[in-house]
């Protein structure tokens, strides 16, 4: 039987806790890497930083790094530092980061990606409490695996 596996690569950051994923997608000089920073000073875990691949496999998405990006961070000031890291981690939340959020979002707000929905949030990484919206919006509205 042949199984045709589709995958995307995201100009995403990722990190996992507790074998779910955060997609942190947002333009370049957003905060991406900052907020997984943060969120790693947190618990959480690397997957990967700016570049993500995203496959899709038994109707779930698994997030994974690029090989030649694996287990690299980079940190504005300071370079590019090693880090641990996870790797094909199922995706539970996906974050959306922008300047402009909504006071009372619907808690419905997904976004598509290969065709499988997951739950998004908007995030001004910027701010104090990002980390801990991340963290409660994936134990509140994540996916569970």
């Amino acid at each position: 039987m042949n199984l045709r596996l589709s995958s995307e690569t995201m100009h995403a950051s990722c990190v996992a806790m507790d074998g779910r994923a955060v997609l942190i997608a947002g333009p370049s000089g957003a905060g991406k890497s900052d907020l997984a920073l943060r969120l790693i000073d947190r618990g959480f875990t690397l997957v990967s930083d700016d570049q993500t691949i995203v496959r899709k496999e038994n109707n779930r998405l698994i997030a994974s790094a690029p090989a030649t990006i694996a287990g690299k961070l980079e940190i504005r000031g300071i370079g590019i530092v090693h880090m641990d890291t996870v790797s094909d981690v199922p995706v539970a939340l996906a974050v959306d980061l922008t300047s402009e959020i909504q006071r009372l979002p619907d808690d419905s707000r997904e976004r598509k990606i290969l065709g499988i929905g997951v739950p998004l949030i908007s995030v001004d990484a910027m701010t104090a409490s990002a980390p801990s919206k991340v963290a409660l919006a994936l134990d509140r509205l994540g996916l569970t695996f």
